[in-house]
């Protein structure tokens, strides 16, 4: 794990300095404490900040082949680099190293491009050709690891975090389609970022610039094609998913040095849990995040899980709001993002980093087997639809609407609110109802001046829906999910928080092998009736404790709406205050106020736009207001 950079000069005659390249790996030396690295080939330079976990001592990058013909530096972990180091010596290949990068280059060697198909595990990836003078940018299937680029007539640089690249003194500007995107999801979906000529690299995706062409191709995507009808039986299905599970789980446990677990007490951590007990000698170490808030604190299933596997558990509960950690949260994810439950992620590593040097995490088993109450939201809707037009338009939302507002972790008053305001719509604008932030005509009446020429973000849910390939509706949704939410928002903040604190976090329900085999699943093994992520708890039935398997989803829930009435009230008013406001020149001063006197006086819960508002101001303090170069 580590981070990576690096600088192209479009004129060769033009180099690359040695002190260029330290000053972007420096930027973000906390995915990398352990050691530095710099490679430069004139109008080329790249380098690393190392996060040592596999050959401690001779695993150093930029590592190149045979010759020094072919260079690479990766951020992330190749899981089956054993097996593709026996195959490449069986070629004549010869290793320097015993590092999971060396392969990379190896593998180059012998299919080019083609290499990546190759790999499993979660990286960023440059190579140089030095012969040809080519660069290939490459990012994992699902997007675990982060990589991102700036492009102009000039320049290619590119870099894990956005910090990387801004060290160069590119340009600010900010893209107003980013914004517009954020306002609405709370974190901006690629491959845009919150900076007009700064990209995300899509995940499953290759850049490649060779004779002054950049072009950007897909090199793997879901494939539905073979959803055919299966004879299997449904313990066919879950001995499969076992043996699946048992062997990507010990794949991510290669390490050479200490690995845990995150535990919340849900499904997939404790799925993780009880298979990783299995594979270890010792007793897994296991790490937990509370609330001093009663209705946000499930430390209890944790300590269920941990007491039936014998953990080595450590806990912490977190009785102070994001006040003092908001900047820090600022400044590690660089542009606007207001996942609340970036802060739980970032007590979580902080407390595993100081046990361990890499954590397994379950992010991605909501997206594979359909985990999220959107999904049963979906099966309701098609039901509410066929009821009377005046009960499910005017007399049940007329009840709902009734319903006294709470503050407790995700209310059945809010869930209520949300469903009744979109079961009518499609599937895909219903799916996205339940996401949204600020509406279009709640952004309308927000922004000071309204921008033109700008798009829906519930468009890009309707494209990706339509072409999806998957027959079932709910396949549909998830591909949304897998496609949008999974790899902008839920590996960014794990990825961000868990590297404050040089901790390797590792996801082994997003190996490909694994999406790959979900993918093909029926859609009832998913969700039968309103019993989410099925045929995962069928599999895990012998193992995990009844209470687990019958228990609510549970994660990392955040009671911002009960500290924006508190703790937080002083800073949204300082924030948010209307002469902040206007010296930006975004929003309306009196359209923000009324979201806050809504929230204070519990006429409506707008903790999330709120807080995405507070985000928003608070990063333009930090990023925004540096002048263009």
């Amino acid at each position: 794990m580590c981070g990576i950079a690096g600088k192209l000069n479009f004129r060769s005659e033009e180099p690359v300095t040695f002190d260029t390249i330290v000053r972007m790996c420096r930027a973000m030396r906390h995915r990398g404490p352990d050691d530095e690295g710099v490679y430069l080939d004139g109008h080329f330079g790249m380098g690393m900040r190392r996060l040592s976990i596999i050959d401690l001592s001779t695993g150093k990058q930029p590592i190149h082949n045979e010759d020094g013909s072919i260079w690479t530096v990766l951020n992330g972990e190749i899981y089956n680099y054993i097996e593709l180091r026996a195959f490449l010596q069986g070629k004549g290949h010869v290793f320097k190293t015993y590092t999971d990068t060396e392969v990379i280059v190896h593998l180059y060697e012998e299919y080019g491009n083609e290499f990546v198909g190759h790999l499993i595990g979660m990286f960023a990836i440059a190579i140089w050709d030095q012969r040809k003078q080519e660069l290939i940018l490459v990012r994992d299937r699902l997007g675990i690891k982060p990589l991102y680029y700036f492009l102009d007539m000039k320049y290619l640089i590119f870099g894990s975090e956005i910090k990387a690249i801004l060290a160069e003194g590119v340009s600010r500007d900010i893209d107003l389609q980013a914004l517009h995107d954020y306002l609405s999801l709370n974190y901006i979906p690629g491959p845009r970022s919150i900076f007009k000529y700064i990209h995300k690299l899509p995940p499953g995706h290759l850049l490649m610039w060779s004779r002054g062409t950049v072009t950007v191709t897909p090199y793997w995507d879901l494939d539905y094609n073979h959803n055919s009808k299966s004879n299997k039986s449904i313990s066919d299905y879950c001995e499969e998913l076992y043996e699946l599970l048992n062997t990507t789980i010990k794949q991510h446990l290669c390490s050479d040095v200490p690995v845990g677990v995150f535990l919340s007490g849900g499904v997939d951590s404790s799925c993780l849990v009880a298979l990783m007990s299995k594979l270890s000698s010792q007793p897994v170490k296991t790490f937990s995040i509370g609330f001093k808030e009663q209705s946000y604190n499930e430390l209890g299933y944790a300590q269920v899980v941990s007491k039936a596997f014998k953990t080595d558990h450590h806990q912490l509960v977190i009785s102070s709001s994001a006040v003092d950690l908001l900047p820090q949260l600022i400044r590690h994810f660089d542009e606007p993002f207001a996942d609340s439950s970036a802060i739980p992620v970032y007590w979580v590593s902080k407390l595993a980093r100081e046990h361990v040097k890499v954590a397994l995490s379950g992010e991605g088993g909501d997206e594979v087997f359909a985990g999220y109450e959107t999904y049963t939201a979906y099966k309701m809707a098609e039901i509410y639809k066929r009821l009377p037009t005046i009960l499910a338009t005017a007399v049940i939302p007329a009840v709902i609407k009734r319903i006294p507002v709470s503050h407790r972790k995700i209310s059945f008053e809010y869930k209520a609110k949300r469903f009744v305001e979109g079961a009518l719509l499609s599937p895909a604008t219903g799916h996205y109802w339940w996401k949204v932030i600020f509406t279009e005509d709640a952004k309308t009446a927000l922004y000071e001046r309204e921008p033109r020429g700008l798009t829906e973000p519930v468009t890009m849910y309707r494209d990706i829906y339509d072409h999806s390939g998957a027959a079932d509706p709910l396949a549909r949704l998830q591909h949304i999910d897998l496609k949008v939410y999974l790899p902008d928002d839920i590996l960014v903040k794990a990825d961000r928080m868990s590297m404050a604190h040089s901790l390797e976090v590792r996801v082994p329900f997003l190996d490909h092998r694994v999406v790959e085999f979900a993918t093909l699943l029926p859609t009832w093994l998913k969700v039968r009736r309103l019993n989410k992520k099925y045929i995962l708890k069928r599999t895990m039935s012998g193992l995990l404790p009844k209470q687990i398997l019958k228990g609510k989803k549970r994660g990392f829930n955040v009671p911002i709406a009960m500290w924006l009435r508190g703790e937080l009230r002083e800073l949204m008013h300082d924030t948010l205050s209307p002469a902040r406001l206007k010296e930006v020149g975004w929003f309306n001063p009196t359209a923000v106020s009324a979201l806050i006197r809504e929230h204070e006086e519990m006429r409506m819960d707008m903790s999330r736009n709120i807080w995405g508002l507070l985000v928003l101001m608070q990063w333009y303090e930090e990023y925004g207001r540096r002048p263009s170069t």
